[in-house]
């Protein structure tokens, strides 16, 4: 597999959006079930949204579930995570991944970017 970077990370107030990137390079990215993870400080790394290869199902986690969007571009080799409706508790470094597979699990994805910082303040 091949490398996945993540861009976009930033800091924003509560209520703001804000659109993270994950591009792929050296992959077939059209092959890849891609998802996002976050790990805030002192608290375990947590699944939030997978998207399947063509992007017409995607998944998510209850915490982020109505107010995140996963999409991707398969032309760009590029995955999306469309924030909104921030709030602190979203306060974490996020991970883009890719998975041969289907899952929604942390353990189902074998390849990670290495993460991109997102802050929201009050």
């Amino acid at each position: 597999q091949g490398q996945l970077v993540e861009s976009g990370g930033g800091l924003v107030q509560a209520g703001d959006s804000l659109r993270l990137s994950c591009a792929a390079s050296g992959q077939s990215f059209h092959n890849y079930f891609m998802g996002w993870s976050r790990q805030a400080p002192g608290k375990e790394r947590e699944f939030i949204a997978v998207i399947n290869l063509n992007g017409d199902w995607t998944y998510y986690a209850d915490s982020v579930r109505g107010r995140f969007t996963i999409s991707r571009d398969n032309t760009k080799k590029t995955m999306y995570l469309q924030m909104s409706n921030m709030n602190p508790e979203d306060t974490a470094v996020y991970y883009c991944a890719s998975s041969p597979h289907a899952t929604t699990t942390l353990a189902g994805f074998n390849n990670w970017g290495q993460g991109t910082q997102v802050t929201v303040s009050l």
